[in-house]
């Protein structure tokens, strides 16, 4: 390796330092969903934006409802014997975890993105 390649980088993502990112909004890193807050946003009301403490709060939301639904996935398989999470797993978790009407619109809108994402390969 050259003298260049052995320097560290000034500035920018420290994805190596197990440390997490120094910005909330990072594209290199898929530690933080600020990106997609903004897309989101964008088709629901135009014009409007978060503040980066509502960005940190939504984000926090957002990986603990992961967590929440990864762990009751995994409980669900070991429940049925299995050694792998699948879909039907992962829907019955979220169905679980999320009430009523928004648990039914995540599982219909997760299964519409599957069927596109799969029809184009």
């Amino acid at each position: 390796m050259s003298r260049k390649q052995k320097q560290p980088r000034r500035g920018g993502c420290r994805r190596g330092s197990g440390r997490g990112c120094h910005r909330l909004v990072c594209r290199r890193c898929p530690e933080s969903f600020a990106t997609y807050f903004a897309r989101v946003l964008k088709h629901v009301h135009e014009g409007l934006s978060l503040s980066q403490e509502a960005v940190s709060v939504m984000d926090s939301f957002i990986k603990e409802t992961f967590e929440r639904i990864g762990e009751e996935a995994s409980r669900l398989a070991r429940f049925t014997k299995r050694s792998t999470i699948t879909t039907r797993e992962l829907q019955i978790a979220v169905r679980l975890l999320l009430p009523g009407e928004i648990g039914k619109h995540a599982v219909s809108k997760t299964m519409k993105a599957a069927i596109r994402f799969y029809g184009r390969k």
